[in-house]
């Protein structure tokens, strides 16, 4: 760090209150990075305690060219919280308080340190939902999962994050605080812009507050956990159900390297020899809840799977998903580095993308463990490497660049959670057209002119 800098920082620090500019480099290497590879240092590390303190930074940042890299709670899987050209972090872990529950209006107001568990509690205690439910939730902030318009298994029928965000109050890269949107379900005042920040990645302005829809807690659940001999069964089931009119709270697909993975790490006996797992989910009220699994047991029974095992009320249906959050930590278990896409297929790709994952591992001699949102496409594909093995890293690179360019071509997606970060910037270019990257440049000049905001990222 230039002594110039390290000036300026310190300056910084006498402006805001005691303990919210740090320095000192043991901390500093805590913030370097989120879940993927790549780390870099910042210089110091903000943990503002509100609104005007985040305002102060960024003004300050802004009039020194400062770069300010925003941070949660550092569960992203692409490296978009990485600081990439140093500067500052600004961490909102101190911004931890859930400012309002309004039963009557159905929202919660909250400030982006909240981890999304505990939002998701708090709300259900006073009969209210939250849908949104990355697999991260018990550690993720809820104010990174309106960064990268977090989803989850619930997406299927309830949507992502943008869809509960009904406002936001957002510090602007020069300091501005703006209130965006408002606490009313409907609202068609003006541009949507509270929205045009859910999944910017940081790159557009910092969320100090956000008002989010609740819904009705649905009284009782249910579930169905499907094992099957092959694939084609599994999504077959899966199309079947659809076809049906049924439109489930989740459809969880998962393929015959996951399961065995996960078999190793849990012990269920339901996994052994299993080749393609399906969970099917419903909610709603208890009697037509009891009869949608009913007709759903027949439906799935005429494409014969090896079992069908039922899950009634709470405590059985999160017996299933608890074995379903074990699949990312089964595959690590496994020794291999686990390079995970969040990718997304058209729904009547399903069957192709698993055709040509078997075919990519043929190919390149590489593992491919598939499991994810099948309900809406959206396949975590991760390829699974050794890469102290001479040559790996190079297949890995191929199959991924085969992969991208194949669902490219179905009219898929690079990213359906995670967002671009680092991991994907070397897909942005194949994936969005000239035209659209120079609005999101047109969009990103005018909000930080400066370009202090995540700078190194995408845009």
């Amino acid at each position: 760090m230039s002594p110039a800098k390290l000036k300026q920082l310190y300056r910084l620090k006498t402006i805001l209150p005691a303990g919210e500019i740090v320095l000192a480099p043991s901390v500093l290497k805590q913030y370097a990075g989120d879940k993927w590879f790549a780390t870099h240092q910042p210089d110091a590390v903000a943990r503002p305690r509100s609104t005007k303190s985040v305002a102060k930074i960024l003004h300050f940042a802004n009039q020194h060219a400062i770069p300010v890299t925003a941070r949660g709670a550092g569960y992203g899987y692409v490296g978009g919280c990485v600081p990439l050209r140093g500067g500052l972090v600004l961490s909102l872990e101190r911004m931890n308080r859930i400012v309002e529950i309004n039963t009557g209006d159905f929202v919660v107001v909250t400030q982006p340190g909240v981890i999304t568990a505990t939002l998701q509690n708090a709300v259900e205690a006073q009969g209210l939902f939250y849908p949104p439910d990355p697999a991260s939730r018990g550690e993720s902030f809820i104010g990174g999962n309106i960064a990268t318009n977090a989803g989850g298994p619930r997406c299927l029928k309830y949507g992502v994050t943008r869809d509960y965000v009904l406002g936001l109050e957002v510090v602007l890269a020069d300091g501005t605080i703006v209130r965006l949107g408002s606490r009313t379900h409907k609202n068609k005042t003006g541009f949507d812009l509270h929205r045009l920040f859910v999944g910017s990645e940081g790159l557009l302005g910092v969320v100090t507050e956000a008002t989010l829809k609740l819904l009705p807690l649905p009284p009782y659940r249910a579930n169905l956990a499907i094992g099957f001999s092959t694939m084609r069964a599994a999504i077959r089931s899966l199309h079947a159900i659809l076809a049906a009119g049924f439109l489930p709270a989740a459809l969880e697909l998962a393929d015959a390297f996951t399961l065995a993975a996960a078999y190793q790490r849990t012990h269920s006996e339901r996994l052994r020899g299993c080749r393609a797992h399906l969970i099917v989910e419903v909610d709603g009220q208890r009697n037509s809840v009891s009869g949608e699994i009913r007709t759903l047991q027949r439906i799935v029974r005429g494409q014969k799977p090896l079992f069908i095992e039922t899950g009634l009320g709470n405590q059985q249906c999160e017996a299933v998903w608890k074995i379903r959050r074990e699949f990312s930590y089964a595959l690590r278990d496994t020794g291999l580095t686990k390079l995970n896409q969040d990718i997304v297929v058209p729904r009547s790709r399903l069957a192709d993308l698993f055709a040509f994952a078997a075919r990519l591992q043929k190919k390149h001699q590489l593992q491919l463990a598939c499991f994810g949102h099948a309900g809406d496409g959206n396949i975590h594909t991760n390829v699974m490497v050794d890469l102290t093995e001479p040559g790996a890293k190079r297949r890995a690179e191929a199959a991924l660049d085969e992969l991208f360019c194949q669902l490219l071509a179905w009219g898929g997606a690079i990213t359906g959670e995670h967002g671009i970060g680092i991991a994907k910037q070397r897909w942005w270019p194949l994936a969005v057209s000239k035209t659209a990257q120079d609005l999101h440049r047109t969009v990103k000049r005018a909000l930080d002119p400066k370009g202090i905001l995540n700078p190194g990222k995408f845009v």
